[in-house]
């Protein structure tokens, strides 16, 4: 497949409307898309079109019991294909962050076809903030079914160089849109009549969504892995995802002690680390520095494409990174690296 890669500025969308109508005509055609969003690259498709869902799973190499989230671009459009059970819940949620990086998983309308959710009778949907996004699903005049435009286990793409490197030939058209503000997925939660489960964290955190909707469950699968057989209720709960093709391994314990355990494992010259500044160790071709510990949004920011990084190393085989506390936007981040190393976690004594 030849893939076509066009550049659109953000802040100038009226002078990219021809080609953001281009990539709406392949969604309507049953074609893949990979655009921007806020949080991650995307990997669009018109949701409503079973087969072309379908071609998401293939280019992915996603299994097929892995839902898909779908993306809207106006408030008014959840209910068109999801039954609200929670109102109150739901209300409280878009009134403070839609749009923006969270997902609502409600009862799905028939309109959605089962390929889109796994076979599951619940349906993923968010409202981007990103303006390419939202014109891009405005032209389409359809939803977007998007997860990450990766190869399915690998880091999220940030930038659409990271797009081209796994989707290149796959797809129809990729978007370059810059580098995604947030830098993790989007937060999931699940709205019962009994209450609400968050599923996965992300740029709406724990902490913001018990001061809006007080006390909140979180799902296991949030820092633990799910049993043999279980059936993931949102995307990214199961499988291993978000890792570079060496082995990540996440160093806990005081800092002294990490820190003099990272210093001692570049001996090996198969060894990267991904560290923070404070830990004093210089950014090198094995070492990338996560950002500051006191600044959790840049360490999100940062941290797939620190991860990416090392792909192109074929001398590393392990990389151990550092696991931040799991408060407010930590969560996330303590999310995607337990899950990017098959939970792998070491306690440095």
């Amino acid at each position: 497949m030849e893939t076509k890669v066009v550049h659109v500025d953000p802040g100038r969308l009226e002078d990219f409307e021809k080609e953001l109508t281009q990539a709406a005509e392949i969604i309507k055609r049953g074609g893949l898309v990979a655009f921007p969003t806020e949080t991650v690259y995307g990997l669009g498709a018109n949701a409503l079109d079973s087969t072309a869902a379908e071609r998401i799973y293939s280019a992915k190499g996603r299994p097929s019991d892995n839902p898909l989230i779908i993306q809207i671009a106006k408030k008014e459009d959840y209910e068109k294909y999801c039954i609200i059970e929670n109102v109150e819940a739901f209300e409280k949620l878009k009134e403070k962050f839609v749009p923006g990086p969270v997902t609502i998983i409600q009862k799905k309308r028939d309109i959605i076809p089962h390929t889109v959710t796994a076979g599951m009778d619940t349906v993923a949907v968010r409202l981007p903030s990103h303006p390419v996004a939202r014109r891009l699903i405005e032209l389409s005049g359809v939803p977007i079914a998007a997860p990450s435009a990766n190869t399915s286990g690998r880091p999220s793409p940030t930038k659409a160089c990271h797009v081209i490197e796994d989707m290149m030939g796959r797809v129809d058209m990729i978007i370059d849109g810059g580098e995604c503000e947030v830098g993790l997925e989007s937060t999931i939660v699940l709205l019962k009549k009994e209450g609400v489960t968050l599923l996965r964290p992300g740029g709406v955190t724990l902490e913001m969504l018990e001061d809006t909707l007080g006390n909140i469950t979180v799902d296991k699968a949030v820092k633990g892995k799910l049993e043999a057989g279980e059936k993931p209720l949102a995307p990214g709960m199961k499988y291993r995802h978000y890792a570079p093709r060496a082995s990540v391994i996440i160093l806990k314990g005081e800092d002294k002690d990490v820190v003099s355990f990272m210093k001692s494992a570049l001996d090996d010259s198969a060894t990267g680390l991904i560290c923070y500044r404070e830990d004093g160790i210089e950014e090198s071709d094995r070492v990338e520095i996560l950002g500051s510990k006191r600044d959790e949004g840049e360490m999100a920011h940062r941290l797939f494409d620190a991860l990416r990084a090392f792909d192109s190393k074929e001398e590393i085989k392990r990389v151990y990174a550092r696991l931040p506390e799991d408060s407010n936007l930590g969560l996330a981040i303590v999310n995607r690296l337990i899950k990017a190393s098959g939970y792998t976690v070491v306690e440095v004594k």
